[in-house]
Order: structure tokens, then C-alpha cells, then sequence
């Protein structure tokens, strides 16, 4: 009897209401699949339509036309001889044998945090263990034969092994159901997930596999998506293949290619001996209530697989942050700059750490673009050489590709330092932009010209003798002018230079400063889209270090040394007079710990202030603490209307700001916040006169908590 398996199981680059490139992708995926020897190929979550369709799922051209797809795929001869198993709106398989349906299989627990809204589209099954037939759809019934389907919670019983699939967020749940599946009997499990990228949490997905596999043993495959699918998210891939809590396949977390096939060839009978010597599992497997079972006559091995290798366990490789920063965003670049059918990017650059980082970003893509082409990806290869309108041809230097795609400019005030104007010429040297250095002065004084015409007034700067008024509205003339200018050069600098098409304007504000509202509305973070727009300034920091050295590009040592400066208001014997820490009130890393308090641990000022109390009491007397609450809240506060218009960002932190689907909250706030602020003066009072100020305690006193 044969007992070796051989598995597939997929990323896709699937695009929501692409349905002409996704079957083709669905197709391709197959045939490698079956080309590798597998029998069984899963793919990942709403493949057919793409999982970010959103408020498409209302329409009923997105059913029809899914329904569509689904019958190329059943008419395909690929989809023969071989278990094809997707999702469609719920899990569908089919038949390998006579191309029916064999299950569909409807998700049962769905995702509502975060960026995701399943239950605004879907209702999740919640008959455990339970199945009704589903009437198909008659252009389906004219292929399969079949006038009705099983449809709901139940696996499949081929000759020689049994498959249950769970969807995605089931993995996540407290009580998953390859628990129960596994008791029963289920050998292989199946995931179609659509997960997206956040900064280190490939860790959680993998380990919830490698667990999974580890208390119940068994196969575990994983799809995803990968790649953008016409928003703020990237997913991430990282297919994968475990067995009895070993990883024995890994995909790319990031990468250009479309469509990635993994496999693996495992031995069931191993599955088998590692659940026989758990007792206590199998105690529990004698109790649970058996899953209804549609049987398939159709096995995943054969007596020819004999001599067939196993494959071998793995150690999972992950990247540091700092790694998936330079590989993640630049991905997304890429999605975005084919698909919007641009010709490049425009970005201010000013000398700085954020702009320097997007630059950086572009530069990363465009080195994984020619390793792509190096490798064979006639995709890639025919996407670029659409981008950059020449059929002929072929990146091999990513400084000469950057020199194509990327347009820097340093856009001079009478503000602004020599040091910045050099330290952004040098970087866009290195990696080879197309550079323009311009004044904006001439544009700003005819602004406040025209102000003064009307008027009669002239405001000054505060070092002048100017309002506090007065000094910020002339910072937002320079910035707000410089948005100007930036769409100007991107809708005409190519074709000043006798070149067709337009460039996509990149922002650069990091996810602190949006977070506090330190940015001009409608200034240079206004944009197309910002790669760099859900990620703190201490991970940008560690990024642009790593392309220093990866990428050798000595100009960033320069940028990484030089103070984080707006240059908005007048130099100082023409050195630098502003700084941003300065401005803000507030360190960048000070700005994290809120970020990830106000979110992640959802604190309001008090529980914030409860919070840092402990924290911060080796450094922070309890008043300086509520002054520092108190500050981010009011500015915070003050400032959160200007979320409202922030610029499409690559979603990468937990702690965004992002008003549009993340981070849910009124623009309009009470910015004294009068009750929860008296609250945080009474507990002060009562640290006060509990606890002496730190520095007049002794190293051991100091080691006291507020419980205490």
C-alpha cells in the first residue's frame, strides 16, 4: 500500500476584480503543482476574486463573474487529476476524477478587527459538524452534472487519507477546528488564508502552525495571498508545509513573482506513529463527535511512490524588522507602479531620515526587480519594459533602472541648511535618481504677496518679533507650496525630458509624526501613496543603516548623524535653528510607547498615565509624567482631523493612525479633556504624597512600583 503524499500549496499575486489574471494565475499554480507530482493543491482565501474586493462583494457582477472563473476551472483539463481545493466565497473542491464539486466548505469564524470587515459582507456557518445540500448555480450544473452539493461543516475521506479545511481566521481562534478534526481522524489540514504584512508577525503565523502540529500531529499546509491588492495592505505569502510541529516547506515572504508553488512528499505513516504514543490524545480522540464525511474515490499516493525521497524538515528563516522594511514596501512599490500604469515616482527628497528612507525603498525595488529579471521572470521583465516604454529592454544595474523610475527633487527655502541641499544630492547620486534642486521662494513670496495685497498686514516669523500665529502659517505656505510643486514636476517633468507618462507622488511621513499631527495639512506627506507611512522612526532608523551597509551608500551615514529638522523657519547664522523633537515636545521614541499604548494596549489618558507611572519611575517624577500625557493628548487630539486626508500608506505597524478602516476615532475632539485630565492631577497628588521624588531615593527605593 502506498502511504507517501505528496502536497501543494500556493501564493498568489491575486487582484480583487481581476478575474482574467487570477484564473490564469489559479491555472498556473495548478500545472506547476501537478508538474512538482502533488495530487493535492490548496490555494489561498478568495482567490477567484481576490480577497480586498470590499464593498464589491455587495454586487452581483462580483458572484456572477466568480461563478464564471469557477466554470473555466472546472472546463480546464488542468484541474484534472488532481484535488484543487480554493475559495471562492466559501472553501470549494473539486472532484479530480469527472471535474465536479465535492464540498464547499463555508468559513466559520470571520475576521472583524484591524483592517479586516468580514461580517460587513458575510455571515459566518455555525452549524458545527453539520452539512445541508446547496442548489448549484445552473451554469454549473451544465458542467458538473450535479444538481445539488454538500455544503457546510465536513472533510473528505479520500482512499487512503482524510483532508478538513479550516479558513484563515480559524487558525487565530481560541478553539480552531483542526483541533476537533484531528481528534477525529483528519490527517491533512488545510489553510486559505489572506494575510496581510505587519512588522514581526510572521513569528504568530508560523508558530500557531508548528503548535497546531505539535499537540494533534499531522500535515499542515497554509496558502496566502501575496503582493497588493489595490489598497494599503501587502500580503505577505509565507506558504508553508508542517508536519507533527516541523516545517518541511517554506515560501517567500516577499518577492516579485506572481505565483509560488510549494510542495513537499511526507509519509501519512508518520502522522500515525507520532499520534499513537499520545495518550491524553487519544484519550480525548475517543470523545469527540465525529464530522460528516463525503467520500472521494481517489488517492494521494500510490504503489509508484515508493522509491519517492521524503522531504526533510526545516528551520524556518525569518527577517529582522529592518529586513522586511527594505523588502515588504518595495514590493508594494512595485504592485502599485505596474498596475497604475505610471512611468515612475517623484519624490521630494529634503536630506532627511524619511525621505532618504522612501528614496531607499524605490532603490530596493529596483534592485529586486533585476534580480528578478536575472532570475527568468518574463513578467517582471515585460512589466518594466512597459513601464519604461521599450520593448527591447533589460534592467541589469538597479542604480541605471533607479535613474529611469525615480525623480528626487530638493526643493531650497531661504530656510533651508546647505548641509540638507548636499546630504540629498549625494543620495540621489548613489543611487542614481533623476535630481532637480529648485527654489520655492519665488512661489512663496507671491503667496504672501497677494495675502499682503489684500490685507495690508505681513506676518513675521516669531524670531522676528511674529505671533506664534504668524510663525506657523508661514511654515505652511513653504510646505503647502512644495505639494504644489511636486504635482506640477510629476505630471511634466518626463515630459520635459521628451518621455511619456506621469510619476506617482511618494510622501514621506513616518507613523509617529502622523500619530501627533506633526505634519502641515496638505504639505509634501500629502500624496499618492507613502511606503513609509506605517512605520516609527526608530525602525526607519535601523532600515536606512541596513541600506547603508547592504547597499553601500555612504550618504546615509550623513542623514542617520544630522538632527530630524522641518528647516521652516529662519536659520541661525545659517545653521539649522529648528529641530523636530524640539517642536513636537516630544521624543520619536517617547511617541512609540503612546503609539502602542493608545492602540495596541487601548489606553485613554488615565490608564496611559497609570501606565508610564511604572514605567517611567526610575526617570519621570509623577508630575513630569501627566505633563507628558497630558501634552501628547492634547496634540493628538488637536491634530487628528488631519488623519482624515492622510495619504494612502503602506500599513506595517500596529499602532497606525490610519483613519480610514484601521484606526477608527472622531476628528473632533474636546482637546482639554477635562475629566479624564482631572483625574490623572488627583492621582498625581496622591504619588506625590505617597512616593519622594526619584532622585532622592536610593538605587533600592528606586526600584519600587506604584502596587507597591
Amino acid at each position: 500500500m502506498g502511504r507517501k503524499v505528496t502536497v501543494a500549496t500556493c501564493a498568489l499575486n491575486q487582484w480583487a476584480l481581476d478575474f482574467e489574471g487570477n484564473l490564469q494565475r489559479i491555472l498556473k499554480s495548478i500545472e506547476i503543482a501537478k508538474h512538482k507530482g502533488a495530487k493535492y493543491r490548496l490555494g489561498p482565501e478568495l482567490e477567484i476574486c481576490g480577497y480586498g474586493c470590499w464593498d464589491h462583494y455587495y454586487e452581483s457582477d462580483t458572484l456572477l463573474h466568480s461563478l464564471q472563473v469557477l466554470a473555466a476551472l472546472l472546463e480546464s483539463p488542468v484541474t484534472q487529476d488532481i484535488i484543487c481545493d480554493g475559495v471562492f466565497v466559501s472553501g470549494v473542491t473539486l472532484s479530480p476524477c469527472c471535474r465536479k464539486i465535492l464540498l464547499i466548505r463555508p468559513k466559520m469564524a470571520l475576521a472583524n478587527e484591524g483592517n479586516y470587515r468580514e461580517l460587513r459582507w458575510f455571515t459566518p456557518w455555525s452549524r458545527s459538524r453539520q452539512t445541508e445540500e446547496y442548489f448549484l448555480p445552473r451554469m454549473i450544473q451544465d458542467l458538473t452534472k450535479q444538481e445539488t452539493v454538500p455544503f457546510g461543516d465536513a472533510v473528505l475521506s479520500t482512499r487512503d487519507t482524510c483532508i478538513g479545511s479550516e479558513v484563515c481566521e480559524e487558525l487565530w481562534t481560541p478553539h480552531s477546528p483542526h483541533v476537533d478534526m484531528g481528534l477525529d481522524g483528519v490527517e491533512i489540514f488545510t489553510n486559505a488564508s489572506g494575510s496581510h504584512h505587519v512588522l514581526r508577525k510572521a513569528h504568530a503565523r508560523v508558530d500557531l502552525v508548528t503548535m497546531a502540529t505539535t499537540k494533534n500531529g499531522g500535515i499542515y499546509l497554509l496558502a496566502n495571498q501575496k503582493g497588493c491588492d489595490g489598497d494599503r495592505l501587502y500580503y505577505d505569502g509565507c506558504a508553508l508545509i508542517a508536519m507533527n510541529g516541523s516545517i518541511f516547506a517554506q515560501g517567500s515572504q516577499f518577492s516579485l513573482d506572481d505565483v509560488e508553488v510549494l510542495t513537499a512528499t511526507l509519509d501519512l505513516e508518520d502522522v500515525r506513529s507520532y499520534r499513537a504514543e499520545i495518550s491524553s490524545r487519544n484519550l480525548a480522540a475517543s470523545r469527540v463527535s465525529p464530522y460528516p464525511r463525503v467520500k472521494v474515490d481517489f488517492a494521494l499516493s500510490s504503489r509508484e511512490d515508493l522509491l519517492e525521497p521524503l522531504s526533510e524538515p526545516i528551520e524556518w528563516k525569518y527577517h529582522s524588522p529592518a529586513e522586511e522594511i527594505s523588502l515588504g514596501p518595495a514590493c508594494w512599490l512595485w504592485d502599485f507602479l505596474r498596475r497604475s500604469q505610471q512611468a515612475g515616482f517623484f519624490l521630494s527628497l529634503s536630506g532627511g531620515v524619511d525621505s532618504a528612507a522612501t528614496a531607499c525603498l524605490v532603490y530596493s525595488m529596483c534592485h529586486q526587480v533585476c534580480e528578478a529579471v536575472k532570475h527568468g521572470n518574463q513578467e517582471v521583465l515585460a512589466d518594466i519594459r512597459s513601464i519604461v516604454h521599450q520593448t527591447g529592454y533589460t534592467p541589469r544595474d538597479p542604480r541605471e533602472l533607479c535613474g529611469r523610475l525615480l525623480t528626487t527633487c530638493y526643493m531650497a527655502s531661504e530656510n533651508s541648511s546647505r548641509g540638507t541641499c548636499d546630504r540629498a544630492r549625494e543620495l540621489a547620486q548613489q543611487i542614481g535618481s533623476h535630481h532637480i534642486g529648485l527654489s520655492i521662494d519665488p512661489a512663496v513670496k507671491a503667496v504672501m504677496g497677494i495675502f499682503s495685497l489684500v490685507t495690508g498686514r505681513s506676518p513675521a516669523f516669531a524670531v522676528h518679533g511674529g505671533s506664534s500665529r504668524e510663525n506657523l502659517a508661514l511654515q505652511n505656505v513653504q510646505a503647502r507650496v512644495r505639494m504644489v510643486v511636486a504635482y506640477l514636476f510629476a505630471q511634466l517633468s518626463l515630459w520635459s525630458r521628451g518621455a511619456p507618462g506621469g510619476l506617482l507622488v511618494l510622501g514621506s511621513a513616518n507613523v509617529d509624526e502622523s500619530l501627533l499631527g506633526y505634519l502641515t495639512k496638505y504639505d509634501c506627506s500629502s500624496a499618492d501613496i507613502n511606503p513609509i507611512g506605517g512605520i516609527s522612526k526608530t525602525d526607519l532608523r535601523a532600515f536606512v543603516q541596513l541600506c547603508r551597509e547592504r547597499f553601500q551608500l555612504p550618504a546615509l551615514q550623513s542623514i542617520l548623524e544630522a538632527p530630524a529638522t522641518a528647516e521652516l523657519e529662519p536659520l541661525a547664522d545659517g545653521q539649522v535653528s529648528q529641530t523636530d523633537e524640539e517642536d513636537m515636545g516630544v521624543t520619536y521614541s517617547e511617541l512609540s510607547v503612546y503609539g502602542r499604548l493608545r492602540k495596541v494596549a487601548k489606553t485613554g489618558p488615565y490608564s496611559m498615565f497609570c501606565r508610564l507611572l511604572v514605567l517611567w519611575k526610575d526617570t519621570c517624577s509623577p508630575r513630569q509624567v501627566a505633563d507628558k500625557v497630558k501634552r501628547f493628548f492634547s496634540k493628538y487630539s488637536a491634530n487628528r482631523h488631519k488623519m482624515t486626508t492622510l495619504t494612502p500608506a503602506y500599513h506595517a505597524e500596529s499602532y497606525s493612525p490610519d483613519d480610514n478602516r484601521f484606526d477608527l476615532r472622531p476628528f473632533l475632539y474636546n482637546t482639554r479633556w477635562p475629566w479624564q485630565f482631572r483625574c490623572i492631577e488627583n492621582q498625581v497628588k496622591w504619588a506625590d504624597a505617597a512616593f519622594l521624588p526619584a532622585k532622592y531615593l536610593s538605587r533600592k527605593h528606586q526600584l519600587i512600583s506604584i502596587e507597591d
